[in-house]
């Protein structure tokens, strides 16, 4: 196994600043920079090969078997100052038993030495990429192992329901029960709905990583780029008296109460002649359909003639001109404003309490594949003369899906990509 090192922190001026190794030859390395390396943690001073001082650093020694990555591990806390950094690691680079770590390679060996499953790697790319507190929340919870705690639980009573299959193929003719029916009904039952639940809840706990997307909607001149920039803060989209003004979508990101959410300015949607305007309304049209909900700004309510999601939201614009039954809002004075961003929080967090402990579509659909195998696996049973084999066959094939979500088979195919979103050092 290669000994690797990397920069763990982030490039520039800092405070403090990781290089981390990994590998049998991590101690020895670290020795040839400061004469020993201390059983836990002590400060000792660095010096290239002809003897000049580096930097005084902490240096961390995690034995194999205690580490991140299950292997002998060390660590050297320097001065941020980037001419440090570099020296150090020029001088490591000369080592001709190290070499650079690659992207994520410190998580990937952490993976197959059994520190982490595969699902807890998600989690921690998910917890470095979090922006917001819904982000951190949901990431935590699968770094800290809940989502294959509940795959082992899947798995468990899974094994016991194929067990029992197997055990009247096997021994027919010993003391096994006559009819296990019941008892692998009852379980496949509780695994099928809880896996169910998991799969419906994927989809809003992508769009918590990822983002949530609101688009405002409406015709031209009713006031959407004015009140893009007050929810903004800023002035991110040029108004005008002008219609047409707008004519691609323009996307303002902010963080709503811990939730991720883009705010999706749209062309005003009307006929017309102008075929660079028409291409932007067209833009808008297909953008507004992929959000998660809208929010129609109007002038007046009867002037909705389109379908309405079930998420939607009506609003009367340019209260400040008269208009104002309902919900009502000015752009312009900031009226109504937070009782709009109260409404779309409150749809919001209607959407995240459908979340679960799955996060990711390879978790959805590996679910999905399990739940067809247990669908025929209980249709099998119900019939008259039931083929046992071919039912605990099923089982099996539910147990792998399941498997699969942890990393434990039939996932080397993702591995490479998950990695790659990895900075270098982790």
């Amino acid at each position: 196994m290669d000994t690797i090192f990397a920069l763990a922190t982030a490039q520039g001026r800092a405070g403090v600043a990781v290089v981390r190794m990994s590998g049998p030859m991590a101690v020895p390395a670290v020795s040839g920079l400061c004469g020993d390396v201390p059983v836990t943690r002590g400060v000792r001073a660095l010096r290239d090969a002809g003897g000049g001082l580096l930097d005084e650093a902490l240096i961390l020694h995690f034995p194999e078997g205690k580490s991140f990555t299950g292997e002998s591990v060390v660590e050297l806390q320097l001065h941020g100052s980037p001419a440090v950094v570099n020296a150090v690691l020029r001088c490591l680079g000369d080592n001709p038993a190290l070499r650079q770590a690659e992207a994520g390679e410190f998580t990937r060996r952490a993976l197959e030495n059994g520190r982490l499953n595969l699902a807890e790697v998600e989690g921690l790319a998910d917890l470095i990429d979090a922006e917001t507190e819904s982000q951190r929340k949901q990431a935590v919870r699968v770094f800290s192992g809940a989502l294959g705690v509940l795959a082992d639980s899947w798995r468990t009573r899974l094994i016991r329901a194929a067990a029992l299959l197997e055990a009247t193929i096997d021994f027919a003719d010993e003391e096994v029960p006559v009819d296990v029916s019941p008892e692998v009904n009852d379980l496949l039952g509780q695994v099928r709905t809880e896996m169910t639940r998991e799969a419906a809840g994927v989809r809003v706990a992508e769009r918590v990583r990822d983002g949530f997307e609101v688009a405002i909607i409406g015709a031209p001149n009713v006031g959407k780029s004015t009140l893009l920039n007050r929810l903004a803060g800023r002035d991110v989209a040029i108004t005008s008296e002008v219609a047409g003004t707008t004519r691609d979508v323009i996307e303002v990101q902010m963080d709503l109460d811990g939730l991720p959410v883009t705010l999706l300015d749209t062309a005003g949607v009307r006929d017309t002649d102008d075929i660079v305007e028409g291409l932007g309304v067209a833009r808008a049209k297909e953008r507004a359909e992929r959000a998660d909900f809208r929010i129609h700004l109007v002038m007046d309510p009867s002037e909705i003639n389109r379908d309405l999601g079930p998420d939607d939201l009506v609003v009367q614009a340019k209260s400040d001109l008269g208009h104002g039954d309902g919900l009502a809002i000015s752009g312009k004075t900031g009226a109504g404003i937070d009782a709009l961003i109260e409404c779309v929080r409150q749809r919001l967090q209607e959407k995240v309490g459908q979340i679960g402990i799955a996060m990711r579509e390879r978790h959805r659909v590996a679910m999905v594949r399990a739940i067809g195998y247990l669908d025929d696996a209980v249709l099998a049973l119900e019939t008259p003369d039931a083929m046992t084999d071919l039912v605990a066959e099923d089982l099996r094939s539910a147990i792998r899906a399941v498997d699969s979500i942890v990393g434990r088979v039939d996932v080397e195919h993702v591995l490479d990509e998950i990695f790659s979103s990895f900075c270098i050092g982790k």
